[in-house]
């Protein structure tokens, strides 16, 4: 009966073996011809978008933007509360496997809201100011809480898709914020509370944090302003991205980073539904 135990276990370890191996093979292959893809769905965005095609938005093109801004001190005064539970945060390569070359060691936190327009409940019952501005913004796919240590810098990359514009809204900047600053492409941006910054974060980015303090920013994603052929085109590929890997992983891996929360800091942060 042991050994029949024994080579049944064997058999079970092999297959899962095997299994493990068959889907690393299969997100290679979909991760290559899906960056195929959305290069050529770049190029038709780039011609059908109606806010231009620069590294660097003007925000006023989103109209809502005034708004944010006007309500930014309750979005930050839950910024506290959300650094002192800093250690029970999981850092992006902990979320998304996908940003394990930018994201190392423990020094880039985030706390997620939205994810692909799907309210990740927990955390907008933590953090409800927030999860309330962030319901007033048009076509959101998706928002969070970015929490870089300091001297900490990620390094250059591109996002997915420019069927996406990346929003950030600076909530928690370091006094010497000249040397904590977002590159895009060739221009060199620098955060100030309050304020939002617009960018297409298909252009190569990256980031660097080289001061003594933490840099908090609420970012999040929206669908570009696009003609109806365009926006017909962008939204049934966000919708096929939303069912693969690249966004299923990091809901699963939300949803069990969730499940190891501490009871006690449950009951004491999560508000009122």
């Amino acid at each position: 009966m042991r050994l029949e135990a024994a080579r049944i276990f064997i058999i079970m370890a092999t297959c899962r073996n095997m299994l493990d191996q068959f889907r690393a093979i299969r997100r290679k292959t979909v991760k290559k011809s899906g960056r195929f893809l959305l290069g050529v769905l770049a190029r038709i965005i780039r011609r059908q978008s109606l806010i231009g095609v620069q590294p660097v938005l003007d925000k006023s093109v989103f109209p809502w933007v005034a708004g944010l801004e006007a309500n930014w001190k309750e979005m930050q005064s839950e910024v506290n509360r959300l650094l002192a539970d800093r250690d029970n945060l999981p850092t992006f390569h902990q979320v998304s496997p996908d940003q394990k070359r930018i994201s190392t060691g423990d020094s880039w936190k985030t706390c997620v809201l939205f994810v692909f327009g799907d309210r990740f409940e927990p955390n907008c019952r933590r953090y409800p100011a927030t999860a309330r501005q962030l319901a007033q913004v048009p076509n959101l796919r998706n928002a969070g809480f970015s929490i870089l240590a300091p001297h900490y810098r990620i390094p250059p990359h591109k996002g997915p898709t420019n069927g996406l514009v990346r929003i950030h809204l600076a909530l928690k900047i370091p006094r010497d914020n000249e040397n904590c600053w977002l590159r895009v492409d060739d221009r060199v941006l620098h955060w100030k509370e309050g304020e939002i910054i617009a960018f297409d974060d298909l252009y190569e980015h990256e980031v660097q944090n080289n001061t003594d303090e933490e840099r908090v920013v609420l970012f999040f994603d929206v669908e570009r302003p696009l003609r109806l052929p365009g926006r017909l085109i962008n939204r049934s590929m966000l919708a096929i991205m939303k069912h693969t890997a690249y966004v299923t992983d990091a809901a699963r891996n939300l949803r069990q980073w969730e499940s190891r929360y501490p009871s006690q800091q449950k009951q004491h942060q999560v508000g009122p539904r």
